[in-house]
This record gives C-alpha cells, sequence and structure tokens, in this order.
C-alpha cells in the first residue's frame, strides 16, 4: 500500500529515486572513476555491480506498473513489449547505430590514426540485447511515457537521455576498450552522455510512431551491442574520448533531422493506442 500510494502520487518521483538509489548504493561501493592510472579492481567490481543496476531499471518499472495499474496496468506493458507488427522502415532505423559508428572510426581511422579501426567481437551483441532487455521495460515502458506527458516528447527524451547518462556513473569508467580512462574519464563520461542522450531520442521517435517497447529495446540492444562488437579496440583513452564525441555529434545531426522532419511531438501522427 505504502509505495502504490507513493507511486500514485509521485510516479516518477518514486521511480527514479528507486533506480538511482541503486547507482548511488553502487556508487559508494565502486568509488569515483580516479584520475590516476590503475583501477583494475575497481573495474572488476564496476562489472559485478553493472547487471544488478541493469535488472533494476526494469524490475523497478514492472513493480511500480503493478502497484500503480494493477492487472490492466501490466497488460497494456506487456502488449506493448509484444508488439513487432510496425512498419519496415522502423526496423531499419536501428541500422543508425552500427553505421553511424563504423562511418566514425573509419574516418578517423584515415584522417587521424590505424588505431580507429573497428573491431569486430560479435559477441558483444549478447551485452546489448541484455541491456536493452531489461532496461526498456523501466525506462520506455514506465518512465518516458509519463515523463511525455509533462514536458512534451522531445524534451522529455533530452532530459531522460541525460538521467540514463548519468545513472552510468558507478561504471562508466569500466566501459569502452581504454578503461580506465585516468585523466580523460570526464572528457569520455561526457561524450558518452552525450550518445546516450541522442540515442534517447530516437529511441522516444520510434516508441512514439509505434508504440512498441520491444522496438526501443531492439534500438537499445543495437546501439549498445554495436558498440561493443564494432568500437576500436586498441585505442588510448585520449582516442577513445575523441570518437565518441565525433559520434555524439553524428547522432545529434541526425537527432536535429528527425525533430526537423517530426517536430517536437516526434511524430505526424497521434500514437497507436493499446490496451489498457
Amino acid at each position: 500500500m505504502p509505495l502504490r500510494n507513493l507511486g500514485r502520487r509521485f510516479p516518477l518521483a518514486a521511480y527514479f529515486g528507486l533506480v538511482y538509489a541503486v547507482s548511488v548504493a553502487a556508487l559508494a561501493v565502486v568509488g569515483l572513476p580516479r584520475p590516476a592510472a590503475g583501477g583494475d579492481r575497481q573495474a572488476q567490481v564496476a562489472l559485478v555491480l553493472f547487471p544488478v543496476m541493469v535488472v533494476a531499471v526494469g524490475a523497478v518499472g514492472v513493480v511500480l506498473t503493478a502497484a500503480t495499474g494493477g492487472r490492466d496496468g501490466v497488460a497494456a506493458l506487456l502488449w506493448r513489449m509484444r508488439r513487432w507488427r510496425v512498419g519496415a522502415r522502423w526496423y531499419a532505423a536501428l541500422l543508425i547505430p552500427p553505421a553511424g559508428i563504423l562511418a566514425v572510426l573509419l574516418a578517423l581511422r584515415m584522417v587521424v590514426s590505424r588505431a580507429f579501426t573497428p573491431n569486430l567481437f560479435p559477441v558483444g551483441l549478447t551485452f546489448g540485447l541484455v541491456a536493452g532487455w531489461f532496461e526498456e521495460v523501466g525506462w520506455t515502458g514506465y518512465a518516458y511515457p509519463r515523463m511525455r506527458a509533462r514536458l512534451g516528447a522531445l524534451a522529455a527524451a533530452v532530459l531522460l537521455g541525460v538521467l540514463w547518462g548519468v545513472w552510468h556513473l558507478p561504471v562508466v569508467d569500466s566501459l569502452g576498450a581504454a578503461h580506465p580512462h585516468g585523466r580523460f574519464w570526464i572528457p569520455f563520461f561526457l561524450a558518452f552522455v552525450a550518445v546516450l542522450a541522442a540515442i534517447r531520442v530516437l529511441i522516444a521517435w520510434l516508441y512514439t510512431n509505434t508504440s512498441s517497447v520491444l522496438l526501443a529495446q531492439l534500438m537499445h540492444a543495437s546501439s549498445t551491442g554495436c558498440l561493443v562488437m564494432l568500437g576500436a579496440a586498441h585505442v588510448s583513452a585520449a582516442q577513445e574520448a575523441l570518437w565518441y564525441a565525433v559520434y555524439a555529434g553524428v547522432l545529434w545531426t541526425g537527432v536535429a533531422a528527425v525533430a526537423t522532419a517530426s517536430g517536437t511531438r516526434l511524430a505526424r501522427t497521434v500514437e497507436v493506442a493499446g490496451p489498457t
């Protein structure tokens, strides 16, 4: 009952309070990134805790959906997670992350250094599938529709993208090929958040036009999985911060094109209705 009342009165505060509580707890265990070299043990602890954070994002979304919407709310969420009959062009959008990553790395390889040669690590896709499946139940299935009702589609997506990026703080220095990033962890973190904020707008664009949490999960999987699978494996910390920043610029160019074509509502038509 207390959780139900809290969720109904403060649905977003309850969600982000619980999700960030797990993130802060992980940060307390892992500690802040260290500018000095080293940090192998810190990286190992972070990678152990990261799956806990990922599962928590989805679990909190399901629990609050059940607490506030009951069986009908859960049924509506499951319907959106099963919605796969959407136009082929929306599935084609899943190619944006790998195309952007390859374009940036190949350009930097030609202009700057061969260190930017894309990697090929197919197992990396499994990381994306796991993260996308669990996280989007919370980010898209629960939080985004409520944020959109208050702020509008585009503003809600940008804000959620920044919150999503900052949520990674306990583990950010353990991500990428150049971890730990030493004195370059702040530039890398800022570029990382910029990448995620842009991806979040693209996820919101897909969701707004399809009502499909499944498609949001797949776009998340495409983004995370391709970063792991294709990201340059032999870059320095400074080089990794650079290519993430350039990639963020490419993604935001795409976001600008989407916003120009669709407006701040991210859609020309009303979102597809589903069961309530």
